[in-house]
């Protein structure tokens, strides 16, 4: 199983590279540069999280590793469904961010239990 670290790099690699292929129009440009600020940052977070100095920063990293994957996910939907890309280009990138939300939220379910024992 690949680590979550290794796979959140993957992801805000392609992030990158569909937010480079998005129209160059208005539209294209804004929701481009909001994909990627929350695209990369599910990763960044997730490095600071296991760089944590208590179980308390790492709940609290994750959790915002969380936020930051369900804006991304919102993004990639509204990307779609706005027509600016094929939904066969990101359908795949809408179900790693899906999955990489479930990892997340089940993460911080764990880690605030044994925060509580």
């Amino acid at each position: 199983m690949e680590k979550l670290d290794e796979r959140t790099y993957k992801f805000a690699l392609r992030i990158v590279k569909l937010a480079s292929a998005l129209p160059r129009m208005m539209t294209g440009e804004v929701l481009g540069k909001q994909v990627i600020r929350s695209g990369t940052s599910v990763g960044a977070n997730i490095e600071e999280a296991y760089a944590a100095a208590t179980q308390r920063d790492f709940t609290y990293k994750m959790q915002i590793a969380l936020k930051e994957a369900r804006e991304t996910h919102y993004w990639l939907r509204l990307i779609r469904d706005a027509g600016l890309m094929p939904e066969k280009r990101i359908d795949s990138l809408l179900q790693e961010a899906l999955e990489i939300k479930l990892i997340l939220a089940k993460t911080v379910i764990t880690s605030k239990k044994s925060k509580a024992d």
